[in-house]
């Protein structure tokens, strides 16, 4: 797996965390519902980067910054709760 590295942009009550790969871009969208809670609302990663690994790094760093913040994560993006079911260690980050 390649390693990314991923940025974050915040306006406003919408954010997402991004990264950009051979000139390809993947990101995870969130809305703010409040302080202690972001809503995953959408993954995207284009063809180019499929089965690179960048999906699921963009969901790791996803739950490691609400742990290092101390926010909850609502996955309401499939693909994002799909990681989440993957990984059972990662329960603490969200709220289902």
């Amino acid at each position: 797996m390649a390693q990314f590295d991923i940025q974050r942009e915040e306006d406003g009550k919408k954010g997402r965390f991004f990264l950009v790969h051979d000139g390809h871009e993947a990101e995870l969208t969130f809305s703010i519902l409040s302080p202690g809670m972001r809503i995953a609302d959408h993954t995207g990663v284009p063809d180019a980067l499929r089965g690179s690994g960048a999906g699921a790094a963009l969901v790791a760093h996803l739950v490691e910054t609400a742990r290092v913040e101390g926010w909850k994560i609502v996955p309401l993006c499939p693909f994002v709760n799909a990681q989440r079911a993957k990984h059972p260690e990662w329960a603490d980050a969200f709220n289902v």
